[in-house]
């Protein structure tokens, strides 16, 4: 661990920061409506950017600090396991390449602003929405938590804050007025401010990324013994396990895990509210193809951060001047300290700025999306239902700013290890929201009740499994991966439980339309869901306020 403050790289951080708040508040001023008062505005940037602008917000939004953190941490603890990030992501846009562009169509023929309104819109079922946008919410949150994991990570070892033996309000100073700023830009100028920032965000994780896969490597006595080293690691047998604490490539006993893992991530991972959000702010059906073409050159970017993991282990990040272990050492601290034992202090500011604003950006758009969610389709749905565009754009800002106040108030007041299960958790849930927004996207053949019932069994069984599993750091929720029924395989509980809700859908949708159960009306048209942009029909399309 960094002792002191490395006082080079803390200015260069702070003049990065300094130079993203003042875009961030420049953004209000950035392709500026007539009519800012709305949530079209202010939660969806105007329906209005871009391919380069969305292929920015996209990749902050997706690539986040805690991807940065996180995915080297995995590697850096386990070995090849942790490269599962890099097949998801591959997987997972030839997915919504399918989908996607017909979200977007339908959405703006009917001026949709959450996942949940075109639930809504779609079957015609009030408590199907309002399971779809508590999911996203619930799942966003702790997603925030972790931004602010990434960013504390950053100031530890920056040594900024006052050190451990400093009282709690001076240790976490920094992070406070880190988000107090975001809080203020966010409110000022909504979803405009992380995509502006965005390429700030995203040119400085390009170059860090590059410099550190040529650099570090000269450093450390080239590749070919950062992987021995790596495997030396590996090989080690874990006393409470009697196990290898990790592989370089994954065995056979891991691969179902493995498989499973990915395949469930990425089905996931634009059924999260703020990836959404992301997609309808495009201007046009033809931006979401083209931004899921150009897309997977951030899993290039993703395998070279993967990469740092080993990197860490073969730089002795984790051990003392002796080289052993220190004792209780976090994982999530070995970028940032790879980073600063071998970076000149002057690029390491570059380095933590690329985290740091890594953090801001999508804890920016996940506020953003959960206040829309909250807005749509809980407040207007069944607080207001007359409400104003202005009214919902005031909620909508309030409520992002609570957002990130409990989002801050869960990171210090639990431990962290609580934040990274409920992210596990949270990805769980948030997969059992794909039958009913895709499967509505293609068909409406499934019953709504049906819907609701499977998403209820998967929510139950994915949080009931997670639960029993054990971790060295916790009794419950170690961990995202069990004994899968039937098969006998370990694999990805979300997996299990998306599976159990489709089957739960099928047959009770077959049964519900056998007794000819009520379906609920269907307000969007075929011709909705292939809309391009200047259609007449979405020169006319309803505003978000009166969507319902």
């Amino acid at each position: 661990m960094s002792h002191g403050v490395n006082t080079s790289a803390l200015v260069v951080f702070v003049l990065f920061f300094l130079l993203v708040t003042v875009l961030g508040f420049l953004a209000a001023r950035w392709r500026k409506a007539e009519n800012g008062q709305h949530l079209d505005e202010w939660g969806l940037g105007g329906r209005s950017f871009g391919t380069w602008i969305t292929w920015f917000l996209l990749g902050g939004d997706l690539y986040t600090a805690y991807t940065f953190i996180a995915v080297p941490a995995a590697v850096y603890g386990a070995g090849a396991s942790g490269f599962f990030a890099v097949p998801y992501t591959i997987i997972a846009y030839p997915l919504v390449f399918l989908f996607l562009p017909r979200l977007w169509s339908v959405a703006r023929a009917r001026g949709y602003v959450t996942p949940a309104d075109f639930v809504r819109g779609r079957y015609g079922s009030r408590g199907l929405a309002l399971a779809v946008a508590v999911t996203g919410i619930l799942a966003t949150m702790p997603y925030i938590a972790l931004q602010l994991v990434g960013i504390q990570a950053v100031l530890d070892t920056l040594g900024v804050g006052g050190g451990a033996n400093s009282n709690w309000f001076v240790k976490d100073l920094p992070l406070f007025l880190a988000f107090a700023v975001l809080a203020a830009y966010t409110y000022s100028s909504g979803l405009r401010a992380p995509a502006l920032i965005a390429f700030v965000k995203d040119t400085l994780v390009y170059i860090v990324i590059i410099v550190a896969v040529i650099y570090l490597p000269m450093r450390l006595g080239g590749y070919g013994h950062i992987f021995d080293q790596a495997a030396t690691k590996f090989s080690a047998v874990n006393p409470k396990t009697h196990q290898p604490v990790g592989s370089l490539v994954t065995g056979p006993k891991a691969q179902w895990g493995y498989a499973t893992l990915a395949f469930g991530s990425a089905l996931a991972l634009f059924m999260y509210p703020h990836t959404v959000t992301g997609v309808l702010a495009a201007k046009s059906r033809n931006t979401v193809r083209r931004n899921m073409a150009i897309l997977p050159a951030y899993s290039l970017m993703l395998g070279l951060l993967a990469l740092l993991g080993f990197l860490a282990i073969a730089a002795g990040v984790g051990k003392d001047a002796n080289g052993k272990a220190i004792a209780g050492f976090n994982p999530q601290l070995a970028v940032p300290e790879l980073f600063s034992k071998l970076f000149p202090d002057w690029f390491t500011g570059v380095a933590f700025a690329a985290i740091g604003i890594g953090a801001l950006v999508p804890a920016a758009i996940m506020s953003i999306a959960a206040a829309n969610l909250f807005t749509r389709n809980v407040y207007k749905e069944f607080i207001r239902p007359d409400a104003s565009p202005e009214a919902e754009t005031k909620v909508a800002k309030i409520v992002s700013l609570l957002v990130k106040v409990g989002a801050l108030v869960f990171v210090l007041g639990m431990d962290k290890q609580l934040a990274i299960n409920m992210q596990l958790l949270g990805g769980i849930w948030i997969l059992q929201t794909f039958v009913s927004v895709v499967a509505g996207l293609f068909t409406r053949w499934f019953h709504r009740w049906a819907l609701l019932a499977g998403w209820a069994v998967g929510m139950v069984y994915g949080t009931w499994k997670a639960y029993g599993i054990a971790s060295p750091a916790t009794k419950h929720f170690g961990g995202s991966s069990a004994t899968i029924p039937v098969i006998g395989e370990i694999g990805y509980i979300g997996l299990t439980a998306f599976a159990l809700n489709l089957g739960v859908a099928v047959l009770l949708t077959l049964v519900l339309k056998a007794v000819k159960a009520p379906e609920g009306a269907d307000e969007t048209s075929p011709a909705d869901y292939s809309a391009e942009e200047g259609d007449p029909e979405l020169a006319d399309a309803p505003q978000p306020a009166t969507a319902h």
